[in-house]
């Protein structure tokens, strides 16, 4: 995929707020510090489209990003120990759900999870409801070059046991490397081209 233009959208919470149009959408998804928003720069090749931060919990709304005047990326908040405000992270839960469950135009959401951990309940959560809304999940492995090959061979064995998803499903990803780039946009491209979904079932209660 050649990045002719990458920009930022807007922040939305609910439906109301989210942009208008039917450009297909791919989703990005993870705990707070799994390296979210640095793989989703990586991707277009900027530094700082995606904000980044030390401090995790610091996407708190959808955000929106135009990509070649094409197709948008959504940059959801992440879950799991951000140093937020319990009440900032009991609407997250509605929200993402929300948007899961209602969003038409969603092609596939990018799981992204950390080779070095094992995955959180959360992880399994947003999976599980990934597979009841019938959206194509992508399951990506971030910080693989921090570890050998040899461990995450086995590291590896452990995300899919967990996860009860096969290893083939995995993406191996390199911030540092760049490994896996075009594995990921391969993938990203494949689920652009997917037929829409119409009728999403709303969200639970």
């Amino acid at each position: 995929m050649i990045i002719h233009s990458a920009e930022f959208a807007k922040s939305a919470s609910d439906p109301a707020h989210y942009p208008v149009g039917d450009l297909p959408e791919i989703a990005f998804a993870g705990r707070s510090n799994v390296g979210k928003s640095s793989l989703l720069n990586a991707l277009v090749n900027r530094k700082n489209l995606a904000r980044t931060s030390c401090t995790p919990g610091r996407t708190q709304l959808l955000n929106f990003f135009l990509i070649n005047d094409r197709f948008r990326f959504v940059d959801l908040p992440g879950y799991g120990f951000a140093k937020v405000p319990l009440a900032v992270k009991k609407k997250w839960g509605p929200m993402i759900e929300t948007f899961l469950a209602t969003r038409e135009n969603l092609r596939g959401v990018v799981l992204i999870l950390d080779v070095r951990r094992t995955p959180a309940p959360e992880d399994g959560q947003m999976l599980a409801w990934l597979r009841s809304y019938g959206i194509t999940p992508l399951l990506v492995v971030t910080k693989c070059d921090k570890v050998s090959r040899g461990a995450r061979a086995r590291l590896a064995a452990v995300l899919a046991k967990t996860l009860e998803v096969t290893q083939d499903d995995l993406t191996f990803f390199s911030v540092l490397s760049r490994e896996g780039r075009d594995d990921v946009w391969k993938k990203i491209e494949s689920l652009l081209g997917t037929p829409a979904r119409r009728g999403a079932p709303a969200p639970g209660p």
